[in-house]
């Protein structure tokens, strides 16, 4: 009688190690590290000249010494992305400029290019926090050549999240009575409930920073319907 075939098999180890391989490899790159440093590396850590030569634990050596110098793993599939404070704040900037009409790909890879092309970083979540104000500095620069203030144009103090919020829904509106699709005598609030039946005055909480966020995206997509634009600037 014929062997029964034998069910595949998968070698947990040899797995284990292509991903340290491929791992090292990425920092290799990301941390652009040239040929005699990173040769340098693998010997001051496992004293050998090559991956090839390292079992698991001098691989795992090397990886914990990249990871020392500045490596940080790319996110799973399907992870957000970059989660840093930077990152959560040039995130929602470049969505409330996508909302006023000054962004037109709302994406995260859009994001990503525009950060690569202010800090020189190939991705977001491996910039360095001390370089970031680079980026959100660039993004308020395009806010306020939008005319969305940033600071107490009298004091020069950062403005308080539901004023900035306030502000953006009505350039939004100004914008929108610009392109002729409202009455230019349409307050806020009449633009809110009219286009989007969203009520601002009657709110006993009074309205919040992320009430107006909600109304900014709501009115950001009236705007987009009635000024359609392409893409030209990359952006």
């Amino acid at each position: 009688m014929a062997n029964a075939a034998r069910k595949a098999t998968f070698d947990r180890s040899t797995q284990h190690r292509r991903a340290m391989l491929g791992k090292i490899n990425i920092a290799r790159h990301q941390l652009k590290m040239d040929e005699d440093d990173y040769r340098q590396v693998l010997f001051d850590v496992a004293g050998a000249r090559s991956l090839k030569e390292m079992d698991e634990k001098a691989l795992d050596a090397v990886l914990a010494r990249m990871k020392a110098l500045g490596f940080q793993p790319l996110p799973k599939a399907g992870q957000k992305g970059a989660q840093h404070p930077v990152a959560k704040k040039a995130r929602a900037l470049w969505i409330s400029l996508y909302h006023l009409g000054e962004v037109h790909n709302p994406s995260e890879l859009a994001l990503e290019a525009f950060a690569k092309r202010q800090l020189g970083c190939e991705r977001l979540v491996w910039a360095r926090q001390s370089d970031g104000f680079r980026l959100i500095e660039a993004l308020k620069a395009m806010a306020e050549r939008a005319g969305w203030r940033q600071n107490c144009p009298v004091s020069g103090k950062k403005l308080a999240p539901s004023t900035l919020q306030q502000h953006l829904c009505e350039l939004i509106v100004a914008k929108l009575k610009s392109a002729g699709a409202i009455p230019q005598d349409w307050s806020l609030d009449t633009a809110a409930y009219r286009l989007c039946g969203i009520e601002t005055r009657e709110t006993e909480r009074g309205y919040s920073a992320e009430d107006y966020h909600r109304l900014a995206s709501a009115l950001g997509a009236k705007l987009r319907e009635v000024a359609p634009h392409h893409d030209r600037s990359g952006r």
